[in-house]
């Protein structure tokens, strides 16, 4: 999949000069990602909405991304695992936030952040459908990119005014993005704020310090909506998880956690009436309140 999406074939291209390109077309139709029909190959429905470039919910920037940089990080997952640390260095010699290092021009970046909007689409409904939103009337999506959850929690609390707080490199992708850094900048005032894929990306220190901002920023009655793979408590599952959850060993200081450790470190920053909800997505909703 990563290389027929890299060869641009679920785009239609299909290069004359590859020897073994019916090999790969075949292997394609075997994943059920093309079918085959008096020898011409074309998409199946699933590829043709995710994995063509110029589709709205395309995912292709997150799977070049996946190739270019989570697949030869995977080959080192041995040295992650006895270090604990990510992989980039041993891997591509680069040092630093990966947005300082590998998305070193725009298209690059641009691309992997369309593919998380991709990716991001799948799921955001589910999470915005978790919990009853509809006592809250502000929400700041911190870390948001392109806003996809936060549009689908205004889509279905239309009265909610919602908005999105991301790193200036994000905002100027996506018009109407504030531009700060929720770990040292003042942030917008809201009475609701939400986490997509934020936590999983960070230690424990860093967790902390940024829920101790989201508590201190909060009203009295606000809350803290998280959106984050929920792991079972017992026993280990669900796999996709923890698979996640070697991926953010080889490339972040982060981890996949169950709801009592997210319980832990959402109390930890003052928080109560955590709860969890299973979504039965790629991605879970976890809730914690500021009392009021």
């Amino acid at each position: 999949m990563f290389v027929a999406v890299e060869l641009g074939i679920f785009d239609g291209r299909r290069p004359a000069e590859y020897r073994e390109l019916t090999r790969l077309l075949d292997a394609c139709c075997a994943l059920g990602l093309l079918e085959r029909e008096n020898g011409e190959y074309r998409n199946t429905p699933v590829s043709d909405e995710y994995l063509r470039s110029d589709s709205p919910r395309t995912l292709t920037g997150y799977i070049k991304y996946s190739n270019r940089a989570l697949y030869p990080m995977w080959g080192n997952l041995e040295d992650a695992v006895r270090e604990g640390t990510p992989r980039w260095g041993q891997t591509f010699g680069l040092d630093g936030p990966i947005f300082d290092s590998f998305f070193h021009d725009d298209a690059s970046k641009r691309e992997f952040l369309l593919g998380m909007h991709g990716f991001g689409q799948i799921g955001s409904p589910a999470v915005a459908a978790a919990f009853d939103l509809s006592s809250f009337h502000r929400l700041v999506d911190l870390g948001g990119a392109s806003g996809h959850l936060a549009k689908a929690i205004q889509a279905r609390y239309p009265k909610m005014e919602c908005v999105v707080f991301d790193l200036p490199a994000v905002a100027s992708e996506f018009p109407g993005v504030i531009a700060g850094n929720f770990f040292t900048d003042p942030l917008p005032p809201a009475d609701l704020y939400t986490l997509s894929r934020i936590l999983h990306d960070w230690g424990e220190e860093k967790i902390a310090l940024l829920l101790r901002r989201i508590f201190a920023a909060l009203p009295k009655g606000g809350a803290l909506l998280v959106a984050e793979k929920i792991l079972n408590e017992d026993p280990p599952g669900p796999v996709a998880g923890h698979m996640q959850s070697l991926n953010m060993l080889v490339c972040t200081e982060g981890r996949e956690r169950t709801l009592s450790q997210y319980r832990e470190v959402l109390e930890g920053a003052g928080f109560t009436g955590v709860e969890g909800r299973k979504t039965g997505t790629l991605i879970d909703a976890i809730l914690a309140r500021k009392a009021a």
